[in-house]
């Protein structure tokens, strides 16, 4: 044996460790240096000369700060990408004889290569995985200097099909640790028992020994709930042989937990700490909560116990004006939005997220669909979508680098992520049948080999052919060099090896041939996308596998499936907020597809919707748009808006949040609300009631010619009723200013949100007319930047100027480390300015 276990025993008493008196992580993201490269060649002489460079602090995206440009590819939201180096001086403080150092990058973007002090750390292609590297050997003595340089290559900016950022976007820590210690990412908790009265707690704790000598030592392990009430213990005596590690178990019980939920997202801490003669030498805090999840295809999701529906959104790593070096404040502001609205579950479409956005998560109670992969072995097409179409440089992306880094990827993935209670599931792909040709031959929809990409009636029909008339076509099909269920079957296997209590899944979006190709067989729920149509057949033909929707666009009928197919748990709507990119000949629009809120996070009518249907109180709100743009016919007979066409009534997304038209001119006008009768108003005058029963995708819709006024909608019982108002606005006359936040911590890291709106004499928010906004900034705080949400927008971001978009915008300004009071006024001709403080502390 590799150690000799001595003795263990539950203890009373477990020492009480001040985190400040062995602190092993310290931020790494202020004071580096940074410069823009000419070209790709790697520099041979490490450090380099930095005294010119840029002082920055990271996250750090340097394409949000470019300007947008026509001659940049619409794929990637019309900015560019280049080429980057950032260096980081600091002194070394800790003896390397006794202690190890590690440095930690959350995510850089991307093809990233790391020296110390001109030696080679190693390298990571992709941008979406966390790495870390020893820097004990190759750091300087004691109080001495060191450089850290980091080289990042994305030239081939259009390496995805969304935008992607640019740089070091996510946090760095120094690492710090005894050579007897807890190695990163050391740690796995899982609550294998879960019950009202007590909950059973099972911990992996790995430990190294990098001394050349054995040690012995003690392992102990402290629950501690919310408010830092030690709730269980344990302790055990061990010993360790030199430059060796092993995995030790410890399991405990907490006496009635309170569990964590999408209501209630309680959190625990398990403090693991090292001891060597009675002296921590080393503490490890893993965060966690209690609770337990369970999938069947008879009742769908379990979650507690209790059959919840995942009432999801996909959502892209980046953030509007900030790029992919997201504040977890911006974060927080629009996690709330969605929350409001009923979402309690994201897709991280697709590919990891930052350890932050997790840790956020986690504390508001929002289930996590995480997912690895975009593409396997062939390429999607970065500007068109489907399949790799243009062999150029700029298209070149994580491809190249996957059969090599797939393993390496998922694994750092899984390890930093595994003690999440929001994660729920491993998604090991999306679409990836798009880049096997075949699979969308084999449907008998794609009847043209010369042309893949004519899928006939593909999307509005349910399948040709039986699953044993399928196989039989997948069988004699030709295919490609690479298997997709190998792949995707070896991808698996590796993430069970790490994690068996989630589930496995994949996006499925020719799911009739991955149904019967063995694709779905090498995971644990088949996710469709965008193919309700394929889930009765396939609940017909494949009793016993779990189907669910991974993606969808966001329409009554998809949430049709959850409510009627009680193994069907799932919707993640594409998508929960405006994204940049996939937008390739596009100009000037360089975002879209968002159904809930628009890339600054101000509301779509799409909340308003999905509020009605998802949210379990009164609601209603209405939603307007010109006749001539609605793609709407008139009812002769009941004057009731039709769809023309099946796609028709998507058009709410983005429906209009005012009553100002020209005169006489015919206005659909569409109400979203849970009641079943509403009646609508102009003036006071009725023009009717709708019923529900007349409403196949929820929304009460009427004809009206516009007149100035106001707009009433009304539902529900006598002294219970809801009711939702536009009036019409007259010209703007006011600014409103607001603030989300009115103190910010003094950590550097704080943000707040600042809102202008035109009003009229009346105070009613003006959402046809706009102006040119510019902010005065008064103290010390860091100016993150403007936007007002239009997706055509092309102003910079990074500036303190804006045009209003629907009469309004959105600043962003983050705290620095002064204390102080930060002014800002928001000044426009023609305006009073309007001023607020916000208190740095």
């Amino acid at each position: 044996m590799r150690f000799l276990l001595l003795l263990m025993s539950i203890t009373l008493f477990l020492p009480k460790v001040d985190a400040q008196d062995l602190q092993r992580e310290t931020d790494f993201n202020f004071e580096w240096k940074f410069a823009l490269q000419k070209d790709t060649t790697k520099p041979k002489t490490i450090p380099l000369k930095d005294k010119k460079w840029r002082t920055l602090r990271l996250p750090h995206d340097w394409s949000v700060e470019m300007s947008f440009d026509p001659k940049y590819e619409g794929a990637t939201g019309f900015l560019p990408g280049g080429v980057g180096v950032y260096q980081k001086h600091f002194k070394t403080t800790s003896n390397k004889k006794e202690t190890n150092t590690y440095v930690l990058f959350d995510g850089v973007y991307n093809n990233a290569t790391f020296w110390l002090n001109g030696k080679l750390l190693g390298e990571n292609p992709y941008g979406y995985s966390p790495v870390y590297f020893n820097l004990t050997d190759v750091l300087e003595d004691v109080h001495n200097e060191n450089v850290l340089t980091v080289h990042v290559d994305h030239s081939r900016y259009a390496d995805s099909r969304w935008y992607t950022g640019s740089g070091i976007y996510r946090n760095v820590k120094l690492i710090t640790v005894n050579k007897l210690h807890i190695p990163i990412w050391g740690t796995f908790l899982t609550t294998p028992e879960v019950s009202a009265e007590e909950a059973k707690v099972h911990l992996e704790i790995k430990v190294k020994n990098d001394y050349n000598d054995d040690k012995s030592f003690t392992l102990s392990t402290s629950i501690l709930d919310a408010y830092n009430n030690e709730v269980a213990q344990l302790s055990e005596e061990l010993h360790l042989e030199s430059k060796t590690e092993n995995t030790f178990n410890h399991s405990l019980t907490v006496a009635n937990p309170k569990l964590w939920d999408i209501q209630n997202p309680n959190m625990y801490k398990a403090i693991t700490t090292v001891l060597v003669k009675g002296k921590v030498i080393d503490r490890y805090e893993t965060p966690f909560g209690i609770r337990s999840i369970e999938f069947n295809k008879d009742f769908g999701f379990k979650l507690n116990g209790k059959v919840t529906d995942v009432k999801g959104v996909c959502l892209h790593h980046a953030a509007g004006l900030v790029g992919s070096a997201v504040p977890k404040g911006v974060w927080r502001r629009r996690f709330e939005r969605l929350k409001a609205c009923g979402v309690n579950a994201i897709r991280t479409a697709h590919n990891p997220y930052s350890q932050e956005f997790l840790d956020l998560c986690d504390e508001m109670g929002i289930l996590v669909q995480n997912e690895f992969f975009d593409e396997f072995e062939y390429a999607k097409d970065k500007r068109l979508n489907f399949h790799d179409r243009h062999d150029d440089y700029i298209t070149r992306g994580y491809v190249e680098h996957f059969r090599e880094w797939n393993k390496s990827d998922l694994t750092r993935t899984m390890l930093r992520d595994r003690n999440h209670p929001s994660v729920f599931q491993w998604s090991i792909g999306n679409e990836i049948e798009w880049t096997y040709l075949h699979y969308r031959y084999v449907t008998g929809f794609w009847e043209n080999p010369d042309d893949p990409q004519d899928s006939g009636s593909y999307w509005s029909s349910e399948p040709l052919f039986t699953p044993d008339e399928m196989k039989k076509r997948y069988d004699e099909i030709e295919k490609t060099e690479y298997n997709l269920t190998e792949t995707a079957t070896q991808l698996s296997k590796w993430t069970k090896e790490l994690d068996t209590t989630r589930p496995v899944t994949a996006n499925f979006v020719v799911a009739q041939t991955s149904m019967v190709s063995g694709y779905a067989d090498a995971i644990d729920i088949a996710g469709f996308s965008y193919r309700n149509k394929d889930i009765p057949w396939a609940l017909k033909y494949f009793p016993n596998k779990q189907i669910t929707i991974n993606e969808n666009p966001g329409t009554w009928d998809d949430w049709k499936q959850v409510l009627e197919n009680p193994g069907v748990f799932s919707i993640f709507m594409w998508t929960g907020i405006d994204y940049m990119g996939e937008r390739h000949g596009d100009w000037p629009n360089k975002s879209g597809w968002g159904d809930l809120l628009d890339l600054a996070g101000f509301k779509y009518q799409g909340w308003n919707y999905f509020k009605s249907i998802w949210v379990n109180k009164p609601h209603i709100s209405i939603g307007t748009m010109p006749m001539k743009n609605s793609r709407f016919k008139t009812n002769e007979i009941s004057g009731q808006q039709l769809p023309e066409n099946a796609d028709a009534s998507s058009n709410w997304r983005d429906s209009n949040m005012h009553w100002n038209y020209e005169e006489g001119e015919m206005v659909v006008v569409e109400v979203c609300s849970n009641h079943t009768i509403v009646e609508l108003l102009l003036n006071g005058k009725s023009l009717g009631r709708k019923s529900m029963s007349e409403c196949p995708d929820r929304l009460f819709r009427w004809m009206v010619p516009f007149e100035v006024g106001t707009l009433t909608a009304k539902a529900g019982f006598d002294g219970q009723e809801v009711i939702a108002e536009l009036q019409t606005t007259s010209k703007p006359t006011s600014l409103k200013l607001i603030s989300n936040q009115e103190s910010l911590k003094a950590d550097g890291y704080d943000v707040a949100h600042l809102e202008v709106q035109l009003l009229d004499k009346n105070g009613l928010e003006v959402k046809t007319e706009n102006t040119d906004i510019e902010f005065i900034v008064e103290g010390d705080c860091r100016w993150l930047g403007v936007d007002n949400g239009e997706r055509s927008n092309s102003q910079d971001f990074q500036s303190k100027k804006i045009t209003t978009a629907k009469g309004r915008c959105l600043a962003i300004l983050q705290s620095k480390f002064k204390p102080g009071i930060v002014k800002i006024t928001a000044r426009a001709s023609g305006f009073e300015d309007r001023t607020v403080n916000i208190e740095i502390k």
